[in-house]
């Protein structure tokens, strides 16, 4: 991709864009790549500052992962979303690990982690806008270990069901009960039994490739 097209893209994405020289816009420019995950690609596993990632098309998803393997979603990244933490050597006080998969086929604009941290020692427009771009993300996180921590597992199943399905805009949402089970941090056998409870109170139908919602309001009434 040539520097220009990445200049129309970050004057877009960036609200500092238009504050920084021409000097540090080409030399941001200069150090960007575009890539294509392919679907489960690990991106990045905490060990190496990545850089900073713009998706671009596509689905990546950050998460924790325990000694024992098991992992926690904390959050989704979307088209026009930006990755942060996967660049540690910019957010320095970001001290545990991170892991970011392509759920999708994803398309991501990628700035070298070194390059965006020494433009940013020069702007403090750049700071200001990595540390509202991480700390935003940890309302997400937060509201994760609240449910996780704090909430029965229907509640929880209701909560993602009717968020999912706000997201792609559909009652039919694609998910296994596996990757179900690996947003909400939980177990495939939990998530499989407390949809089949569902199922039998008329509230969704289930199939080993998605879950279909039958009754929003019901459903919703589990979430208060």
């Amino acid at each position: 991709m040539s520097e220009s097209k990445f200049e129309s893209i970050y004057r877009e994405n960036f609200p500092f864009w238009d504050k920084i020289s021409d000097g540090d816009r080409e030399y941001i420019c200069q150090n960007s790549h575009c890539v294509t995950y392919p679907r489960g690609k690990n991106i990045h596993d905490g060990s190496e500052c990545s850089g900073v990632i713009l998706v671009r098309s596509g689905c990546l998803r950050l998460y924790i992962m325990s000694e024992e393997g098991k992992d926690i979603t904390l959050y989704r990244l979307q088209k026009g979303d930006l990755c942060m933490l996967s660049a540690s050597c910019v957010l320095e006080a970001v001290t545990f690990d991170v892991f970011v998969d392509a759920e999708e086929d994803s398309e991501c604009c990628v700035v070298s982690g070194p390059a965006f941290g020494a433009v940013s020692k020069r702007n403090p427009d750049i700071r200001i806008f990595a540390l509202e771009t991480a700390v935003s993300r940890f309302s997400d996180v937060m509201w994760v270990m609240q449910q996780i921590l704090f909430m029965s597992m229907d509640k929880r199943l209701a909560i993602f069901l009717l968020d999912e399905s706000a997201r792609i805009g559909s009652d039919t949402i694609g998910l296994t009960h596996g990757q179900i089970a690996r947003y909400m941090g939980s177990a495939r056998e939990v998530v499989s039994r407390m949809l089949k409870y569902f199922a039998g109170e008329g509230m969704v139908e289930a199939s080993r490739g998605g879950v279909t919602i039958l009754d929003k309001r019901r459903l919703r009434s589990l979430t208060l």
